[in-house]
């Protein structure tokens, strides 16, 4: 087994240093240097040493501290560029030297945006692999060449046994949000991953909590890891000091009015509202449109074009409300969040940690507000006592409660309206939506494994949610449902249930009614009727 060296260091001794003391190389600094990044965070200083010296490390540290570039600075350092010499040595040249795993597609994204950043001057080519997307763009990435590959386990396994990806002349392995991976079931994915690359490699693992099942795969796949873990002596809570945290006990029928007051709050930015179903954010999305603020909705039942555009629309500003359900917890990596709202009271600490990480990150402050139903207090009790909050008894409030005001800083006489003079935002109309070629549409690949775990974890298995899949249903789609409700009330015995697959076309509709309905239309001729009034017999 494996031994665990554990380090845990107070972030406050650690000197203020530049990347190029730590022997970080000249272009990758220049690179950083040009994005605005000159000084590493706690996490990276304490990291860098160990990563650059070539050994296994597990590193922990609060969400929003930096943990990216603990781990993607050695990546890029590590890899051999097409410019270097030693680049004609390599076994497989052109396949990938380093391959991190993160659990979901935004983060994926995000962490690929971080290392292109840094690698700007390296020359190292970095490709994003995740699910939703065609086929073809990855694997022609793949097949040009690449140094480094950001993807989540589903897709990277499905490109694996299809032999577009080779992991032979993979050096570093990085697993970031580790326990993130486990909660969603992708321990055998990472497995899978782990067995095809070299015996001989450098592991990082990386994520803001270590529950034991992490520390154990730790143990399975890591040689003497060290263990650090970037504290702040002036931070003793497991959340971040940065975040002001303040709980509701709230009703059902008036958050919105709460959430409408609470986005005309005097230096309100950018803002992410936390739901715990897609049906949910969708409403409330749909609601504070209509209220007149600038929003973009982003939940599994979305397209990953339309979650990607809600992103983008997010990060250009487009729009300052983000209403997402958990699948955007990790993975918004925007530094000037000022608000995040649990518009429902989370499901244990983990998720209550990841949700609020996303504003106070890199130093800036934010506000962290929580609605808590009657139903949900036991369960608030026990998120409270773990993260020693201190706010065992949630204040009960309402959109008219004095202390809303004065507790988030929001204008007296503020309605549930964004007044007209305030919207100022262009909103998700503005920002173009990207056709990825995605799979599971028509003309397109067969549904990813990704794909598939989202769809078979949580898609609502409704027939009045107004949707069929990705896409709304469109008018055809509409009416033919509603004949069919129509038949199967009044007892028709040929409206059997169809299926939103086989349904037919609108002009197969008509073509097959209208011999049904000329066998019982009757005429008549000189006061005789002509015909026969009833149905043939079948």
């Amino acid at each position: 087994m494996a031994e665990t060296l554990a380090t845990t260091q107070p972030a406050a001794v650690i000197p203020e240093l530049t990347f190029a003391d730590f022997g970080v190389r000249s272009d990758i600094v220049e690179s950083l240097s040009e994005a605005g990044i000159t000084h590493p965070f706690p996490i990276q200083s304490m990291t860098l040493p160990v990563a650059l010296g070539g050994h296994d490390i597990i590193g922990q540290a609060k969400t929003g501290t930096g943990k990216t570039l603990g781990f993607g600075i050695p990546a890029i350092q590590r890899v051999i560029a097409p410019d270097d010499e030693a680049y004609a040595s390599l076994a497989v040249p052109g396949a990938p030297q380093a391959l991190i795993v993160v659990p979901t597609r935004e983060l994926a994204v995000q962490v690929a945006g971080d290392l292109s950043a840094a690698a700007k001057r390296r020359g190292a080519r970095i490709v994003t692999i995740y699910g939703g997307r065609a086929y073809e763009p990855q694997t022609e990435a793949l097949a040009a060449g690449v140094e480094i590959v950001v993807g989540t386990p589903g897709r990277l396994i499905d490109l694996y046994n299809k032999k577009h990806l080779s992991l032979k002349n993979v050096r570093i392995v990085v697993l970031d949000e580790a326990d993130e991976m486990l909660d969603l079931g992708f321990l055998p994915d990472v497995e899978t991953l782990m067995a095809a690359t070299p015996a001989v490699r450098q592991t990082l693992l990386f994520s803001a909590t270590m529950p034991g099942a992490v520390v154990a795969m730790a143990r399975r796949y890591m040689t003497k890891p060290t263990h650090i873990r970037a504290s702040d002596p002036d931070d003793e809570g497991m959340t971040k000091k940065d975040i002001r945290q303040v709980v509701y006990r709230a009703h059902n029928l008036d958050k919105s009015e709460v959430v409408s007051r609470i986005l005309q709050a005097k230096d309100r930015g950018r803002t992410i509202i936390f739901t715990k179903t897609k049906r949910t954010a969708a409403k409330l999305s749909e609601e504070l449109a209509d209220r007149g603020f600038a929003v973009a909705a982003m939940h599994g039942d979305l397209g990953q074009g339309a979650r990607e555009q809600a992103m983008r629309a997010f990060r250009n500003e487009k729009v300052d409300v983000l209403v997402a359900t958990d699948v955007a917890a990790r993975g918004i990596d925007v530094d000037d969040v000022t608000h995040v709202i649990n518009y429902q009271c989370p499901e244990d600490e983990k998720t209550y940690l990841h949700r609020v990480g996303r504003t106070g990150r890199a130093g800036n402050k934010g506000t962290a507000v929580t609605f808590v139903d009657w139903d949900d207090v036991p369960r608030w009790g026990l998120i409270n006592k773990a993260l020693g909050l201190d706010q065992a008894e949630p204040v009960e409030t309402y959109s008219s409660s004095p202390h809303l005001y004065t507790d988030l800083d929001i204008p007296e006489g503020t309605k549930g309206r964004l007044p007209r003079n305030k919207r100022t935002h262009a909103g998700i109309d503005a920002e173009k939506i990207e056709d990825l070629g995605e799979t599971g549409k028509k003309n397109g690949s067969a549904p990813s494994r990704d794909g598939a775990r989202d769809a078979s974890r949580g898609r609502d298995r409704t027939r009045t949610g107004g949707t069929r899949g990705d896409r709304p249903l469109s008018g055809g789609d509409r009416g033919r449902s509603d004949k069919r409700e129509e038949s199967r009330r009044s007892g028709d015995p040929q409206a059997a249930p169809v299926r939103a697959a086989e349904a037919p076309s609108a002009s197969a509709d008509t073509a097959a009614q209208r011999p049904r309905r000329s066998r019982t239309r009757t005429r008549r001729r000189n006061g005789e009727v002509v015909g026969n009034p009833a149905p043939a017999a079948e």
